[in-house]
């Protein structure tokens, strides 16, 4: 497999046309990712390499463009981007192609989903990675109000603030919908209890970038759930530690020991 976008189909629900693709090996362990904020299944996961590093390993890889993201509707209402109305995008996704259960791996707000995904459904995961974000899931990631704000500035030169330069220099690139954008910000950020994390019992791999002052710590959230590892992205800001070599050798050894049930 390269690294080239592969096809991608689309279905409906809730409403809105969902953009997604089923790569790899149709009789394979399943692997579900779901990207993070202002991404796209092609920018979190084709061009970093996830779609070819799982595909090589003999999974069925399949990913998503969230609402309001890629090539899936983008609304610019912000009452629909609550993380449980997007993890229901994911189920169903999965309802869509007949899988009864999946490994699932988000990153960022793609963690959260996936957290708020397993809750609700905890019967259709096998196991999960997190990835880009770690107690913050609990404990809040900061104020991203000057994110939203810097999505709707009038151009990037307008925005002072760095995160929000960051994240709207990233719209900017993969020319998203900034207005979805913001709506999405708004909403999407829903935290969870300590309890809710303690209830997610399947095995569970946190992988969070060294670097990365927005995640929080890894090893706090692995420490609150049942079945829980931490491991530290050496080097990595929030940014860049998707794609790195560290974290996939990582994920292909924890999917290799739990992933295939």
């Amino acid at each position: 497999m390269d690294l080239n976008p592969p096809p991608f189909s689309t279905f409906k629900h809730d409403g809105l046309s969902i953009a997604y693709f089923d790569e790899g090996d149709p009789s394979g362990a399943p692997v579900l990712l779901i990207h993070g904020f202002a991404s796209s299944a092609n920018v979190n996961w084709v061009f970093p390499g996830w779609l070819k590093t799982l595909g090589d390993a003999g999974y069925r890889v399949i990913a998503l463009d969230n609402r309001g993201h890629g090539a899936s509707s983008k609304p610019h209402d912000p009452s629909v981007y609550h993380p449980q109305s997007m993890a229901s995008d994911a189920i169903a996704l999965l309802d869509h192609l007949g899988i009864a259960s999946a490994n699932v791996m988000g990153y960022s707000m793609g963690a959260r989903i996936t957290a708020f995904l397993t809750l609700a459904n905890p019967h259709r995961v096998r196991s999960i990675v997190f990835g880009g974000l770690g107690i913050g899931m609990v404990t809040g990631v900061g104020d991203w109000d000057p994110i939203a704000d810097a999505l709707l500035a009038p151009s990037l030169d307008d925005v002072s603030h760095p995160r929000g330069r960051m994240f709207r220099a990233f719209a900017d690139q993969t020319k998203s919908d900034r207005q979805a954008l913001a709506a999405c910000i708004s909403t999407s950020r829903d935290l969870l209890t300590v309890d809710d994390m303690e209830r997610i019992d399947v095995p569970t791999l946190i992988g969070v970038g060294t670097k990365d002052d927005i995640a929080g710590s890894a090893q706090e959230l692995a420490a609150i759930m049942p079945h829980a590892k931490a491991l530290d992205i050496p080097g990595r800001d929030h940014m860049l530690a998707v794609g790195d070599r560290v974290f996939k050798k990582a994920v292909l050894e924890f999917l290799t020991t739990f992933g295939q049930a």
